[in-house]
């Protein structure tokens, strides 16, 4: 952890015109690094932002609490399935380092940013980053099969898509707690996946007449 003005000054900015100077720096070399840490911000009330290349041009990876920056050494090809066009990265991994990796087999990442030389796998999922081929390939939601993630709770999710099971599992869930388990916070991970089905289900209508139909969008959540 670093808390010196010249570390903060660094990541106090990104691509976009926005500064903030940050409390605290955290450069992690293990997901149990990023769970003490997220720990350390529950106990002292501070924001997290998770960061990678820095290359937002909305302010996305700034803050005043602390930042969290992956590109260091999270930035590993963990898994590659050539055969099912499949692989596993850490989220501080480059895009050109990826594609690098992937040529090659004769494949590559298909959301091809401009910033394809810095730019992480991890902070474009984030974006939800799309690039000039947006329209034949699909932005990341449409290239993003499953992300294992560590909530603010310090729980370990996996998200990813929910069969018919899950889905029962889920709605089995939610109508067997209380009602003020919507306003609270999610003490498992089937609570959560439950409050957000039926965040949807109660809000279908609206969601349908009023969010933008567009490929892609980076303001507020992707609720539709």
């Amino acid at each position: 952890m670093f808390d010196d003005v010249f570390t903060r000054g660094r990541y106090a900015t990104d691509a976009s015109v926005y500064q903030i100077l940050p409390a605290s720096v955290v450069i992690p070399r293990t997901i149990e690094d990023i769970r003490t840490t997220i720990a350390f911000a529950q106990e002292f009330a501070l924001p997290i932002t998770a960061r990678g290349g820095g290359t937002s041009q909305c302010g996305q990876t700034i803050n005043s609490g602390l930042i969290i920056d992956n590109s260091r050494y999270l930035n590993k090809l963990i898994e590659l399935d050539v055969d099912n066009l499949r692989c596993v990265v850490e989220p501080g991994m480059v895009l050109d380092e990826l594609n690098q990796i992937l040529k090659p087999h004769g494949l590559w990442f298909p959301v091809d940013v401009s910033t394809a030389s810095r730019a992480t796998i991890g902070g474009m999922t984030a974006n939800n980053s799309c690039g000039q081929r947006s329209i034949h390939y699909g932005t990341m939601r449409h290239n993003v099969q499953s992300i294992d993630a560590i909530l603010p709770n310090g729980n370990s999710m996996h998200f990813g898509e929910l069969d018919k099971v899950a889905m029962n599992k889920a709605a089995k869930t939610f109508n067997s707690s209380t009602s003020d388990s919507r306003t609270s916070r999610a003490h498992s991970n089937d609570e959560l996946i439950s409050n957000l089905l039926c965040l949807g289900r109660e809000n279908e209508a609206l969601i349908n007449e009023r969010f933008p139909s567009v490929l892609r969008r980076v303001g507020g959540y992707n609720l539709d």
